[in-house]
């Protein structure tokens, strides 16, 4: 009798152990669904590439890009007349270099839009950059005879600019600027991960 009761005994104890192990399983499994759940609520995926304020401003702050300059050189002939004896006559060579780009300082507020992978740049219109371009230094005179002021030579210098200024700064030259722009600029946002960039630009 005391062993069938032992024996009863030691079956209830271990029934009470596979129970408690059963509870601490279910309990631990549960536990590892709701970590899980947390975790997945935590991991956040997104095909986005996200430009901060700060690097746009960086960009912006680069100021004048430069794409395309032409060197161009020009004769100015100017011919003063005598009522006696020969006529003075001045002819000088100018040496200048035009440099096509743009301002990205002048850009519009939101010039850059990412969509995901993607990001369109509206900038600003190219132009000429500076109106000082010849060089000076390199001005030299052809052939001079009587006597020129300063002020006739510098009559023939914005002669000269104008010469260049119509010689290159053409419908084509611009549509060139803005093609090496777009190369450019594509080449850059692809190295932050872009993969279409889509460029236009604003009105001359």
């Amino acid at each position: 009798m005391k062993q069938q009761t032992d024996r009863s005994n030691h079956i209830l104890s271990n029934t009470l152990i596979i129970a408690t192990a059963i509870v601490f399983c279910a309990l631990g499994v549960r536990r590892c669904h709701e970590n899980r759940e947390i975790l997945d609520v935590e991991v956040v995926h997104s095909d986005g590439i996200d430009l901060t304020p700060v690097q746009i401003r960086s960009i912006e702050n680069i100021g004048e890009w430069e794409f395309l300059a032409i060197a161009d050189e020009e004769l100015v002939d100017s011919t003063r007349h005598r009522t006696l004896g020969r006529d003075d006559r001045l002819v000088r060579i100018y040496h200048g270099t035009l440099r096509f780009g743009l301002d990205l300082r002048q850009a519009r507020e939101g010039w850059v839009q990412t969509v995901g992978d993607s990001v369109h740049l509206q900038l600003p219109p190219v132009r000429l950059l500076s109106e000082r371009f010849i060089d000076e230094a390199r001005t030299r005179a052809f052939f001079e005879s009587g006597s020129w002021s300063a002020r006739a030579k510098e009559m023939m210098y914005y002669k000269a600019a104008r010469q260049m200024r119509q010689r290159c700064v053409t419908p084509l030259t611009l549509l060139q600027v803005e093609e090496n722009a777009r190369a450019e600029l594509t080449a850059l946002f692809q190295t932050f991960g872009f993969t279409s960039v889509g460029i236009d630009f604003d009105k001359q």
